[in-house]
């Protein structure tokens, strides 16, 4: 029988500790996802180079497998400032730590120990393909009359493929409407302190997820992060803002940005030290566009990133 893709569900729950499978529910743990992209069966092999009087393959061994995933979750607050928003387990699970202030607001920032992981279930149109351990990394894109997405993608390790009902109490309660990219709802996307026409904007956590299969142990980890990120705006006059002598020096700056107005659906973004680099010309409806790549870099330490929402 045809399994139809849109007849899906991605559920998601973190773990107590790696080796330890989490048993998400449709009820509590759905995500609201798009453009899912699945690779249930990312396998090793090692070829076997034996010598015999013929040409021909030898075959290979399977060493080693794992499964893979990646999809889009849309940006958006939780519905009330200092409420968990439904996407957080995700954000833990890619080495951020949440910190909630009641009826204030919930901040995630990244960490370098003490990571979490979870458990993942894809159920396409019946087939259930699920990943344990897993860990991932996330982008995140806000882009002018579009909808703000966080881009994730997770590894973790593989569990055979079974047969099952797809859930009939799938609830995405928890997932508030998000609000377009605009300049109604989008107040501040400043970059070392100048707030420019914006048309696009984007950072890359870049997490390196590395999948390790050894003589007792198998598991995947997060052995690094190199964020980086982008960022297209009508180019301006020098007098008014000189981005130039900016690249020039490798001056450091700040970014922030604010999207939403409402409390309960806002979130922000706020990176302490921004390298502004690699500027390059475009056209956009005959208006002249300046892009730049962005090197994001911690001041302290754990915090060159720190997502609020509230």
């Amino acid at each position: 029988m045809s399994k139809k893709m849109r007849n899906a569900v991605v559920l998601f729950a973190l773990q107590a500790s790696a080796g330890v499978p989490a048993a998400p529910t449709a009820a509590a743990n759905a995500i609201m996802a798009q453009n899912i992209s699945a690779q249930p069966v990312s396998a090793e092999f090692a070829k076997r180079n034996n010598i015999k009087p013929y040409l021909g393959n030898m075959g290979s061994v399977q060493v080693a497998v794992h499964a893979e995933i990646s999809f889009d979750v849309e940006l958006a607050g939780a519905g009330a400032a200092g409420t968990v928003p439904a996407y957080g387990t995700l954000l833990r699970a890619c080495a951020f730590a949440e910190t909630i202030t009641a009826g204030a607001s919930v901040k995630y920032a990244p960490v370098t120990n003490n990571m979490e992981c979870g458990t993942l279930h894809y159920i396409l149109d019946g087939v259930l393909f699920k990943m344990t351990d897993a860990q991932g990394t996330v982008s995140f894109e806000l882009n002018a009359k579009g909808i703000p997405v966080m881009k994730f993608k997770f590894t973790g390790l593989y569990s055979t493929p079974t047969d099952v009902a797809l859930p009939t109490n799938v609830s995405y309660a928890g997932f508030k409407d998000p609000v377009a990219v605009n300049a109604a709802n989008t107040p501040t996307i400043a970059l070392h302190g100048f707030a420019g026409k914006v048309q696009s904007f984007s950072i890359d956590i870049a997490n390196t997820l590395t999948y390790r299969n050894l003589v007792g142990y198998e598991g995947v980890q997060i052995t690094d992060r190199q964020p980086t990120g982008s960022i297209a705006m009508e180019l301006e006059d020098v007098a008014t803002k000189d981005w130039y002598t900016t690249i020039a020096k490798g001056t450091l700056g700040p970014l922030a940005v604010t999207h939403g107005k409402t409390a309960g659906n806002i979130v922000e973004i706020a990176c302490p030290k921004v390298q502004v680099m690699d500027p390059s010309f475009s056209d956009s409806d005959g208006i002249a566009m300046l892009t730049t790549k962005l090197d994001v870099q911690p001041d302290l330490g754990n915090d060159e990133f720190i997502l609020t929402v509230r």
